[in-house]
């Protein structure tokens, strides 16, 4: 048993295997290798196009073990992951990992494939709905592996995750395999998660319901790594692409909130010629990207580049000329597919570019400023984002991890209290960010700067910013709602948190109930 950032993790998981303690941000930085491919070639006019997905099936030879992969870019909309596995269960495949870069509500007809034993294992950067409610209450065999997005890249690369075939759910290919996201009924934007699942596996599969005549353009994923191109009725609902909100909040609470985060920025030194940012798509963090852009007008300041998951408000501060390009791996709503396509400063990155630790540098390493979630947070600054209140999985890092490592300036904004329950508490229930990543917390009843950033402090102690410790925060939102009862859980544990480097920072348990 090794003691990890307070908490007690086994040597040895059943179902994972010898556990990796997590050391420190950068304790696995150095020389990485990366894994040999194994590459099926083809002869010239040989076809790829197969008259369906049981044919397809029928070549790949999928059998019981194996690791599938599947990409996300569709989101709340996707079809393919629903449809692959269905075929599969058909023909009695057993035990199969499913290695999808994220897991969505509509992909609920999983939970079938667990309970019969279709499915026993599951890595994902991201799980949400029944999926997630289903590994909470232990019905997977094995423990669910969670990564980031760097994380996950970094592992398909190097070879900690090994892939048989990789479904690439392609909204336009052409009839030799290079595929793009940008045109069809299922047009997504940015491919940028399906790169290295492209690369990477044994096997590849297009699967498309906008073939096209040779050559599809642009290219993102190129025909080099296609084994196999399949057309269907349809891959996917382009209206769940758009999931959550992408769009500036009106709540009062959190408008100060976007206000003192933005002072924060500003009173860093940061906000000046060529700063990069990066935020998510929540109503709160788009409040902050629309404080930055009041400044970067008043001052003249035109930043270098923003990144990651790109909204149509960054590409409006684009196209306003604050920001020379963007930096895309995944699109979040349709005004960033269209300009993802038709602006040449709109840059493709994949997941590898963005946030993989073990790369000769990633885009998150070039971040000034990055704006961050939280579920909870403790008094060691670290961050949960994989699990509720209650402790059932409800996401998980994505690029939380990722960005707060790379970052210059890592800012989490969130209200004091949620649900008229205390956001900041001793200990969280699950590690998904250690705290020596996070600078700043903001809330609408003060700030807190992580004791390690001086320097930060003694700025903003220039200012008239209400200034706290964690602390102090922390009391302040149990005067209000009491000091809450802990989480009960069993020893079986239903999912492992890997930090982007692949070490082990936490550890899922199964709940039993909440007292």
């Amino acid at each position: 048993m090794k003691t990890i950032l307070g908490r007690e993790i086994p040597d040895y998981i059943e179902g994972y295997g010898q556990v990796r303690p997590f050391q420190g941000a950068f304790s696995k930085v150095g020389v990485k290798n990366r894994t040999a491919v194994k590459l099926t070639s083809v002869i010239p006019n040989e076809h790829k196009v197969l008259p369906s997905l049981e044919d397809a099936l029928d070549k790949l030879e999928i059998a019981d073990g194996m690791t599938i992969s599947f990409h996300h870019h569709l989101r709340n909309g996707d079809y393919v992951l629903n449809i692959v596995m269905e075929r599969l269960a058909a023909r009695g495949v057993k035990d199969l990992t499913v290695a999808a870069s994220s897991i969505f509500p509509i992909h609920a007809p999983l939970v079938e494939h667990i309970e019969s034993g279709v499915v026993s294992g599951l890595v994902a950067n991201y799980i949400s709905g029944p999926v997630a409610e289903a590994v909470s209450r232990g019905e997977l065999k094995k423990p669910a592996i969670m990564q980031t997005h760097g994380g996950r890249a970094r592992a398909i690369e190097s070879g900690d995750l090994h892939i048989d075939v990789a479904f690439l759910a392609a909204p336009t290919a052409d009839n030799y395999g290079n595929i793009n996201g940008v045109y069809g009924n299922a047009a997504c934007g940015s491919l940028g998660y399906a790169v290295a699942d492209a690369e990477y596996a044994d096997k590849t599969i297009a699967i498309t319901d906008h073939l096209v005549p040779y050559p599809a353009y642009p290219i993102e994923i190129s025909q080099v790594f296609i084994d196999y191109i399949v057309k269907i009725d349809s891959i996917g609902d382009p209206k769940g692409i758009v999931s959550g909100t992408t769009r500036i909040t009106k709540d009062p609470v959190a408008l100060i909130i976007a206000k003192r985060a933005t002072e924060v920025i500003k009173a860093s030194g940061l906000v000046r010629e060529g700063m990069s940012f990066q935020t998510g798509a929540g109503g709160t963090s788009l409040a902050v990207a629309a404080e930055l852009k009041k400044i970067m007008q008043h001052e003249g300041v035109v930043g270098s580049f923003a990144s990651g998951g790109i909204t149509g408000y960054l590409v409006e501060m684009l196209e306003e000329g604050l920001f020379r390009s963007l930096f895309d791996v995944q699109c979040f709503d349709l005004k960033a597919i269209e300009s993802y396509r038709d602006n040449p400063t709109h840059q493709f990155m994949s997941a590898s570019m963005y946030g993989n630790p073990h790369t000769k540098g990633a885009v998150v390493n070039n971040l000034d400023i990055m704006i961050l979630g939280a579920t909870e947070i403790d008094t060691d600054f670290n961050v949960n984002v994989t699990t509720g209140s209650s402790g059932m999985i409800m996401g998980g890092s994505g690029g939380h991890s990722d960005t707060a490592a790379g970052s210059k300036l890592a800012i989490v904004v969130t209200n004091l209290m949620k649900a008229r329950l205390p956001i900041i508490k001793d200990k969280v229930i699950t590690v998904t960010t250690p705290g020596e990543s996070i600078d700043v917390v903001v809330t609408e009843r003060g700030i807190a700067v992580n004791p390690k950033r001086v320097d930060l402090l003694e700025k903003l102690r220039m200012t008239n910013l209400p200034l706290m410790t964690i602390e102090e925060l922390k009391l302040l939102a149990e005067k209000i709602t009491g000091v809450p009862k802990g989480v009960e859980t069993s020893e079986k544990i239903v999912a492992v948190v890997e930090y982007r480097d692949g070490s082990v920072i936490d550890i899922v348990r199964k709940v039993d109930l909440v007292s």
